[in-house]
């Protein structure tokens, strides 16, 4: 699981400036599933859906700021009860950040109660203050100052004295490369931490299960200058369109809008910057292809790639420019929208190199891994198993998708999406992409769609809602905040 990435920035995906051919093989050996929405686009929310196979409205982690509960079931204490032994190796963000430690080691506790029987956790770019193996990594080799110093230049101070919140010391678009050796970057390492485990420690005497969380490409688009001169591309995907949405036309959801305009500094975004943006993260998503070569080549070294499945996703997407918008947390498809392959032992046969069009959520990827090992079901579950479009027959495809963020819900038909505030129910936006396939023009108001507004309130939106939002506090931007 990268961190961040968008599901259009893979060659097999349609981009042909950006070099992932090792994803791209990996595509055509197995299926591709090209319209995976992630349930809340911003990384714990999104991850704590994955863990659970529940959307956002029932785990409660609608933000960054609160962690699943204890003794929540999740697809890994399934795994373990079928005889895999479950290893976590990267990044997680299955707990809020920075937690007073000596060591991040000493917070394994956290992520075993989760289901993992092994812990090698590093945090995300900004895990600073509580050492980790990364950091310890770099102190050995006399780097950690250089990478300290250029984070920390990009972090806001805020009122703890400690920078808590990334990018905004300098615009978001910015992409100043991190002037560390390019064998030596956080992806590089994370690649050759799952080869180093594979080779030492992986167990003999039972099947494993191995999460491997690489923390880019998300922000700063900061991948060293090496990995950007052998990016191959002669130029990079622009945005299909950078026009700014129109906040007073969007209610509610407008306030969320408007504070990530401001976030992604729209109004000094130029062409140019989006460029340099782009080709920072194309950069940074081939080194993390470069890595998953490495997985795939250790697998074959060693005999297992005939026994093993490898699925490949991000937590969210990134908006990349789009609409003059960079990170995530909007419901435009460009953070919504994740990358998914699945490919199993050997290959899929007659169906490699499928590309699936039905709508997948991103908790159909844990029920998939549970069908694929034959483990039982996760109490509460939303996911349903991708495995037919693998093996047998194609499911019943899923009527709607639903990605939430901040109070706020996007019901996607395949054609139309409309977001909706949860705390009032009420319509902020609508997109018909049969029309607008770039989400610019809001039509919630247009006469001429109202029924369609209202059929997909009695379809989707109403059952959906019937079931109150888990929240541990109130959303600073919807009918309830109080604003």
């Amino acid at each position: 699981m990268a961190d961040q990435h968008r599901a259009d920035t893979m060659g097999c995906a349609g981009d042909r400036t950006v070099a992932t051919p090792n994803l791209d093989r990996l595509a055509a050996e197995g299926v591709r599933f090209a319209r995976t929405s992630c349930q809340g686009p911003l990384c714990m929310p999104a991850r704590a859906s994955v863990l659970t196979e529940r959307y956002v409205r029932d785990h409660g982690v609608y933000t960054n700021w609160n962690a699943v509960e204890p003794g929540t079931p999740t697809y890994l204490h399934t795994l373990q009860a079928a005889g895999y032994h479950t290893v976590a190796l990267g990044k997680h963000h299955l707990s809020g950040d920075e937690v007073p430690a000596p060591h991040v080691d000493d917070l394994a506790d956290a992520l075993r109660e989760r289901g993992f029987d092994e812990v090698h956790e590093t945090g995300d770019k900004f895990s600073l203050d509580v050492p980790h193996a990364y950091s310890d990594h770099l102190r050995a080799l006399g780097l950690w100052d250089v990478y300290d110093e250029h984070l920390r230049s990009r972090m806001y101070q805020g009122d703890s004295g400690r920078g808590d919140n990334p990018t905004k010391r300098i615009p978001m678009w910015d992409s100043t490369p991190m002037a560390l050796p390019a064998d030596e970057a956080i992806d590089a390492w994370h690649g050759g931490q799952f080869v180093e485990w594979f080779e030492h420690d992986a167990p003999a005497d039972r099947p494993f299960f191995a999460f491997v969380g690489f923390p880019g490409p998300h922000d700063p688009w900061d991948v060293p200058q090496e990995s950007r001169d052998r990016f191959t591309g002669d130029d990079v995907a622009f945005p299909a369109s950078t026009r700014r949405p129109d906040v007073e036309a969007a209610g509610t959801y407008g306030r969320l809008l408007g504070a990530f305009l401001n976030l992604s500094d729209t109004t000094t975004m130029t062409d140019d910057a989006i460029r340099g943006m782009r080709r920072a993260y194309a950069a940074n998503v081939s080194v993390i292809d470069e890595q998953v070569g490495r997985i795939v080549e250790v697998l074959a070294r060693r005999g297992l790639l005939d026994h093993t499945w490898i699925v490949y996703t991000s937590d969210h997407g990134e908006m990349g420019g789009d609409h003059g918008m960079m990170s995530k947390c909007v419901l435009f498809d460009g953070a919504v929208r994740v990358p998914l392959i699945v490919r199993p032992p050997g290959g899929a046969g007659e169906r490699s190199g499928r590309v699936v069009d039905d709508l997948v959520e991103h908790l159909d990827v844990p029920a998939t891994v549970r069908a694929i090992a034959g483990a039982g079901a996760v109490p509460g579950s939303d996911g349903r198993s991708l495995l037919g479009y693998l093996t047998g027959s194609d499911p019943e495809p899923r009527p709607v998708s639903v990605s939430e963020n901040w109070g706020f819900a996007a019901f996607d038909d395949g054609v139309r999406k409309l977001i909706v505030d949860e705390d009032s129910g009420r319509p902020c936006a609508l997109f018909d992409r049969a029309v607008d396939p770039t989400e610019d023009h809001n039509v919630v108001a247009d006469p001429g769609y109202a029924s369609v507004v209202a059929e997909m309130v009695r379809r989707h939106v109403e059952p959906f809602l019937a079931v109150p939002p888990q929240r541990p506090y109130p959303s600073p931007f919807t009918a309830g905040s109080g604003r």
